[in-house]
C-alpha cells in the first residue's frame, strides 16, 4: 500500500500581511493530481487543516475545494484536526464526508476513530488521533494515572484502540513528539510549552508507521516511521532555507515500509536576498531571478535608505521584509548575558524561567511540591481552547 503523508496545510494563513491562499490551492492541486497520477492507496492529512479555529470564509472554501477535489480521484483521505483548528468545525459532517470516502473524525469521546483499507497483503487499519491535551484524556480514564503528563495521556487514549499487532497500523496524530528527551527541530513559528507538552515516541510502539502533524520541518523522530511530515508550504522565515515535500509512505507485507520525499513546487518560494540597494534594484539583478517570489532583503548599504521598501517592491512586489546588514552585526555583538544572568531567558521552558524567577525573588529554590503546583498551573493555562484563541484572531 502507497500513501501520501501530509501536515500542517494552514489553510488561510497570512505571513506579513500576504495572503497565501493562492499559493495553498496551488500546491493541494499539485499534490492530488499527483496522487491520482501515481494511483496512491490513500491520503493522509495529519492535523492543522486551517491556520485558525474560526477560519476565514476563503479558507473553508478552498478546504471544501480540496475535499471534492480527492473525492473526484476516488482516493480515501484521512485527516484529523490539529491544535490549530477547531475540531467541531472540522469534523461536524464527519459521517456526510465518510460516504465520499472522506474520513475526518468528530470530536474526541474517549474512542479513537479508525479507517481499514486493504491491499493484496490484507487490511491496513489507520487510527485518527485528534490533537489531544490531558484535560479532554482525564474524563475517560478516571482510574488511570495522567495528571498533566501528555505521554500518560496519550497511553490511556491509545490504550481504547483495539490494535491487532498482527496487522498493519497507522497512526496519524498531531502532537509535540520527543525521543529519548530530544525534541523535533522547530521553527521560529510553532510554539511548545517547554518540554511540558511532549510526548514520548515509545507510546507509538504498536503501530508500524505514525504520520505526525505539528511540527513544521520534516524529520523522523527516533526511527524512519515515525515522521513528521512538515508544513505545506515555508511559514516562517526560519523556513527559507528547508525544501518542502510529501511522504510517500509504501507499506508491504507487516514489517517493511519505506518513505520516499516528494518535493512541493511552490507557486512563489520564499528566499532572502542581500546586497546594496541600487545593486538589488538593477536590471540584471532583477531579470536573473523570479520577481515574484517573496523576499527578505537584507540590504548591505552602511545607513538606512529612503524609501527602500517603496523601491523595492517596485521591482519585487512580494517583498515582505527589510533589514540592515549592520543591525544583525549590532544584535550579534551585543551582549549574551546580562549581569544578573538573565541573558538565555529566551532559551528556558515557561517552568524553568518561573524556577529561576522564584529563586530571584525569595533566595530559595522551588521545593519538590512546589515544582509540582507550578507545573500543574502552567499546563492548566495551556489547555486553553483554541476557540478562544479563534476569536481574539
Amino acid at each position: 500500500m502507497r500513501f501520501m503523508h501530509l501536515a500542517d496545510l494552514h489553510i488561510g494563513k497570512v505571513l506579513n500581511g500576504f495572503s497565501l491562499i493562492e499559493d495553498q490551492r496551488f500546491a493541494l492541486a499539485q499534490l492530488v493530481d499527483y496522487a491520482a497520477a501515481q494511483k496512491l492507496d490513500a491520503i493522509v492529512l495529519a492535523g492543522d487543516l486551517y491556520d485558525k479555529a474560526a477560519p476565514s470564509a476563503e479558507a473553508v472554501a478552498l478546504l471544501d475545494e480540496l475535499f471534492t477535489r480527492i473525492a473526484a480521484t476516488g482516493i480515501p483521505c484521512l485527516a484529523i484536526p490539529g491544535n490549530h483548528d477547531s475540531a467541531d468545525r472540522v469534523g461536524y459532517v464527519s459521517g456526510l464526508l465518510a460516504h465520499e470516502g472522506i474520513h475526518v473524525p468528530a470530536r474526541y469521546d474517549g474512542t479513537v476513530a479508525h479507517v481499514e483499507l486493504a491491499d493484496e497483503y490484507g487490511p491496513v487499519v489507520f487510527w485518527l488521533l485528534p490533537f489531544l491535551k490531558p484535560a479532554q484524556v482525564r474524563p475517560y480514564f478516571p482510574d488511570d494515572d495522567i495528571g498533566s503528563d501528555y505521554t500518560a495521556a496519550l497511553a490511556s487514549a491509545l490504550s481504547a484502540c483495539d490494535v491487532d499487532p498482527a496487522e498493519r497500523n497507522v497512526l496519524v496524530a498531531h502532537q509535540n513528539v520527543s525521543y529519548a528527551g530530544r525534541g523535533p527541530i522547530r521553527s521560529d513559528s510553532e510554539f511548545s510549552v517547554g518540554g511540558l507538552d511532549n510526548v514520548d515516541a515509545t507510546a507509538f510502539d504498536a503501530f508500524d508507521y505514525v504520520a505526525l502533524g505539528h511540527i513544521h520541518r520534516p524529520q523522523r523522530i527516533g526511527r524512519d516511521t515515525v515522521r513528521y511530515a512538515g508544513s505545506l508550504l515555508k511559514y516562517s522565515l526560519s523556513e527559507i532555507r528547508y525544501p518542502k515535500s510529501a511522504c510517500i509512505v509504501t507499506l508491504g507485507p507487516k514489517g517493511q515500509c519505506s518513505v520516499d520525499l516528494h518535493p512541493i513546487t511552490p507557486l512563489h518560494d520564499l528566499r532572502e536576498i542581500s546586497g546594496p540597494l541600487d545593486k538589488l534594484c538593477g536590471d540584471d539583478v532583477v531579470a536573473g531571478q523570479d520577481a515574484d517570489d517573496y523576499l527578505s532583503v537584507v540590504l548591505t548599504d552602511e545607513e538606512p535608505r529612503i524609501d527602500a521598501l517603496g523601491r523595492l517592491r517596485a521591482h519585487y512586489p512580494n517583498v515582505m521584509t527589510v533589514s540592515y546588514a549592520f543591525e544583525r552585526e549590532h544584535a550579534a555583538e551585543a551582549p549574551v548575558a546580562s549581569e544578573d544572568g538573565a541573558s538565555d531567558d529566551l532559551a528556558l521552558d515557561p517552568l524553568a524561567l518561573f524556577e529561576r524567577f522564584f529563586e530571584q525573588q525569595t533566595g530559595a529554590a522551588l521545593s519538590a511540591d512546589q515544582r509540582a503546583i507550578a507545573k500543574t498551573e502552567l499546563e492548566r493555562a495551556c489547555e486553553q481552547d483554541f476557540t478562544d484563541e479563534g476569536r481574539r484572531a
